[in-house]
């Protein structure tokens, strides 16, 4: 015989009249609920606000921590940016031992003409001319006439300048450090000497079938 009593025990009755004492056991559902409350409860406490309100200072704030004022601290001297370590002399300056150099920092190819013609059109053509004349439609207008590419002291101007040029600019002609990209201002260099061999080519520098095939039209 069993019985149940306020305090959730249940009483057994054996057969010589001794009781018998058993607790309920807690459902499982219980258990799950009360798991998940307290692994509530844990992670609420574990979310504090240390990511959100850091102790750090806005742009250009103030600071007493330092002896100049500034929470912003200057750059460790000899700092260079990634992608920004310079030290092929010729490639960034156009200069060997400090002296322009007359030779190009990679080898050009018919595509790197391509190239640099693009590039000469876009940026130079307008005061330089498409053949370097110096005679650009920006000359036309009453702009100052460039030198002509095509006179001696240009030719023999070594192409480490032409690079330096461009880079820092000379006379009336800006830096074109910010338009055009390092290997495309020697692709420039490269396309400038093409012009000058152009217009001044003796026709013993042609190639040999150029060169017969100019003669026999001379000849008619």
């Amino acid at each position: 015989m069993t019985r149940q009593g306020k305090s959730g025990i249940a009483a057994s009755g054996g057969l010589d009249g001794r009781v018998f004492e058993t607790r309920k056991c807690v459902p499982l559902r219980v258990w799950t609920l009360l798991c998940v409350v307290l692994f509530g409860l844990i992670s609420v406490e574990g979310c504090r606000l240390d990511m959100h309100i850091q102790p750090r200072y806005d742009p250009d704030s103030p600071s007493s921590f330092f002896p100049d004022g500034r929470s912003e601290r200057p750059m460790v001297p000899g700092t260079v940016a990634r992608g920004h370590l310079r030290i092929d002399e010729l490639l960034y300056t156009g200069k060997i031992n400090g002296k322009f150099a007359n030779l190009f920092p990679f080898p050009i190819t018919k595509k790197d003409l391509q190239r640099g013609q693009q590039r000469f059109n876009i940026y130079c053509s307008p005061c330089h001319g498409y053949a370097g004349d110096g005679d650009g439609m920006i000359v036309r207008r009453g702009f100052p006439a460039p030198p002509s590419y095509h006179n001696a002291k240009i030719i023999n101007t070594p192409v480490g300048k032409y690079f330096s040029v461009m880079t820092n600019g000379q006379g009336t002609m800006y830096s074109y450090a910010d338009r055009v990209a390092v290997k495309d201002r020697w692709r420039i260099a490269a396309y400038i000497r093409a012009l000058q061999l152009s217009q001044n080519a003796t026709l013993n520098e042609l190639p040999t079938s150029e060169r017969l095939k100019l003669l026999a039209d001379k000849e008619q």
